[in-house]
């Protein structure tokens, strides 16, 4: 029940990222900028449990399930906070 209250469609996402101002993004545009950014890293800096998982979806689909940031390196940061937007 908490998963589909955590990620349904009308959810949407506060991105705090390295030398960024803070943004508000749809499910979709999360699912997009960490899709762009997990091609970017290379595999040795992906996490463990990322590197076990076949595709790029997958692997989003887990950072979104599990955890709400990645490290993408020395002084730099992506996070991710879930909210849900009143009617």
């Amino acid at each position: 029940m908490a998963d589909s209250l955590m990620h349904g469609d009308e959810n949407h996402y506060v991105v705090l990222e390295t030398n960024q101002s803070e943004q508000l993004l749809t499910s979709e545009e999360m699912v997009v900028k960490l899709r762009d950014v997990l091609r970017r890293l290379p595999e040795s800096e992906l996490p463990s449990d990322l590197l076990s998982l076949p595709t790029v979806e997958a692997r989003v689909k887990r950072l979104l399930d599990t955890v709400c940031e990645i490290d993408l390196g020395p002084g730099e940061f992506l996070q991710w906070y879930v909210v849900r937007l009143e009617k």
